[in-house]
C-alpha cells in the first residue's frame, strides 16, 4: 500500500483548494468513505499536498526533516519524503528509528532513551542500522546507560545528536517554553560536546533545538490584548535564541563536524529557516492540518485528516449520540484539547459530558435532522495522535474517489507510546 503525491492531478487539485467549501468538502470524504466501518479517517490527498508544499515554501529552501509523531504513518511518510524540500525523520523512541530505519536512511530520535532492548538493537545489529539511526542526549547519564547495555568495543559507533535547551528564561515571566534538555547555555552546550567526543563508541553529528514556545502556541489565543502579549513574548523569545542558537552552534562546531543543526517546527518554521547556524527545520503536524494550528497569524493550514464517528441514537430531538469519540489531544487539560465537530456544520457538545470514551452526545439545530447511521466528522487538535485510533486511512482523491487504504503505525502492529 502506497501513497502518491507526485502526480500532475493532485498537483493540480491542491491548488483548488476544494477544503475551502466545507460542506462540500466534508460532504465529500463522508461519501466516499460509506463502505468503511466507523471511525473512519480520510486523507484529502490534495490537502495533505498543498500542506506539504507550503511548509517547503515557508522553509526558504532549508530541508524539512519530518516529524514523525505527527505523521505515523509509514505510506505517509514514504509520501511526503519524495517531495522536493524534504530529507529524513525526527523520530520519538528508537525502536520506531530501528523499524523506520529498515527502509529509511536517515533517521534521528528526538527524545532521549532508555530503552535498552531498542538500544541493544541499535549497537549491536546490522551495522547499516547504526549508521541510519542517530540518538538524542543531553546528559553523561544517558551516555553510561548506552555503554552499560554495550560497551564501546563490543558495538558500532553511535551517532549522537545534542539537545540545546529552547527555552526562554525571562526575567519578569520565569520560565517560557518545555522543560527539555539541562543545557542551556553555549558554555554548558559546549562542555557537555567535548564530553561526547571524549568517549570512544560515540561520534557527535548534530545538535537540536525546538522552541515549542512558539512553533507550538498559537498567536490568536482569545482576546486581542492576549495575542499582542504572546507575539511580543515570542518575538522576545524568538531573538533572544537566535543569538544564543548562534553561539552554541559556532563554540561546537569547533569541537565536531557536524552534520546537521535542526530546530523548529510547523508554527514557526519561516524564524527558524532564517537562522544562519541553523541546517535543517523539523515539521509534522501541518502536514494533517489539526485545527491546533487554526489559532496561528503568520499562516494557515488545509485540513488534510478528519474522522467521523456514527450516529447511533436520538435522546432528544435536537440531539444526537455518536459511538466513541474520546479522542482528547495530549497537553493541559482543556477545551481546546477537544476535537472539533466540523460536519454538519453547527455541532457542539453537551457541556456536562464532552468527548466520551464511548458515547458522545452533540446538540445544535444540525443535529435536528441526524439519525442512526449518519455520521458526523471531526479535526482532532493535534495532528498524529487520531492514528493511535485507528489501523488504516483512507487516502480520498479531489475527484471524491477513495484510494486503497495505507496503514497507520498500529495497523502494522506497532505501539511506541
Amino acid at each position: 500500500m502506497t501513497l502518491d503525491l507526485t502526480g500532475p492531478d493532485v498537483v493540480a487539485a491542491a491548488a483548488l483548494a476544494p477544503w475551502l467549501d466545507a460542506e462540500r468538502y466534508w460532504s465529500m470524504l463522508d461519501a466516499a468513505t460509506q463502505d468503511r466501518a466507523a471511525p473512519v479517517l480520510a486523507l484529502s490527498v490534495a490537502a495533505l499536498r498543498r500542506n506539504a508544499d507550503d511548509l517547503a515554501r515557508r522553509a526558504g529552501g532549508l530541508p524539512i526533516r519530518v516529524a514523525s509523531k505527527s505523521v505515523r504513518s509509514r505510506a505517509v511518510l514514504d509520501a511526503v519524503l519524495a517531495l522536493p524540500g524534504y530529507r529524513g525523520v525526527l523520530a520519538y523512541t528508537v525502536a520506531e528509528a530501528n523499524w523506520l530505519a529498515e527502509t529509511l536512511p536517515d533517521v534521528v530520535v528526538a527524545y532521549p532513551s532508555v530503552d535498552r532492548a531498542a538500544i541493544r538493537e541499535l549497537a549491536t545489529g546490522a551495522p547499516e542500522l547504526a549508521a541510519r539511526v542517530t540518538l538524542m542526549v543531553d546528559s553523561v547519564e544517558q551516555l553510561d546507560l548506552i555503554d552499560a547495555v554495550a560497551a564501546p568495543a563490543q558495538r558500532a559507533p553511535i551517532r549522537i545528536c545534542i539537545d540545546l535547551d529552547a527555552s526562554w528564561r525571562s526575567r519578569v515571566l520565569g520560565h517560557i517554553g518545555v522543560r527539555r534538555s539541562p543545557l542551556h547555555s553555549p558554555t554548558e552546550l559546549s562542555e557537555f560536546a567535548r564530553l561526547v567526543v571524549g568517549r570512544p563508541g560515540f561520534t557527535l553529528v548534530g545538535i537540536m533545538a525546538y522552541e515549542a514556545q512558539i512553533a507550538g502556541v498559537g498567536d490568536r489565543p482569545g482576546s486581542r490584548a492576549q495575542a499582542a502579549l504572546l507575539r511580543r513574548v515570542q518575538q522576545s523569545s524568538g531573538a533572544e535564541l537566535a543569538e544564543r542558537r548562534a553561539l552554541a552552534v559556532a563554540a561546537v562546531r569547533e569541537i565536531a563536524d557536524l552534520e546537521f543543526v535542526n530546530g523548529g517546527g510547523t508554527g514557526s518554521v519561516v524564524q527558524t529557516a532564517a537562522e544562519a547556524a541553523v541546517t535543517e527545520v523539523a515539521a509534522g503536524s501541518g502536514l494533517y492540518g489539526p485545527h491546533l494550528f487554526d489559532h496561528y497569524s503568520a499562516f494557515d493550514v488545509a485540513p488534510a485528516l478528519g474522522f467521523a464517528l456514527d450516529v447511533v441514537r436520538k435522546p432528544t430531538a435536537d440531539r444526537a449520540t455518536l459511538l466513541g469519540g474520546g479522542w482528547i489531544a495530549s497537553g493541559p487539560a482543556a477545551a481546546d484539547r477537544l476535537p472539533l465537530p466540523v460536519w454538519p456544520v453547527g455541532l457542539s457538545y453537551e457541556p456536562r459530558e464532552g468527548a466520551g470514551e464511548v458515547q458522545t452526545p452533540v446538540r445544535g439545530d444540525a443535529a435536528t435532522a441526524l439519525r442512526p447511521g449518519d455520521r458526523v466528522w471531526f479535526r482532532h487538535t493535534k495532528a498524529g495522535e487520531p492514528l493511535e485510533h485507528a489501523s488504516e486511512v483512507v487516502p480520498v482523491g479531489a475527484d471524491g474517489v477513495a484510494a486503497d487504504p495505507v496503514l497507520s503505525y498500529r495497523g502494522e502492529g506497532k505501539c511506541f507510546l
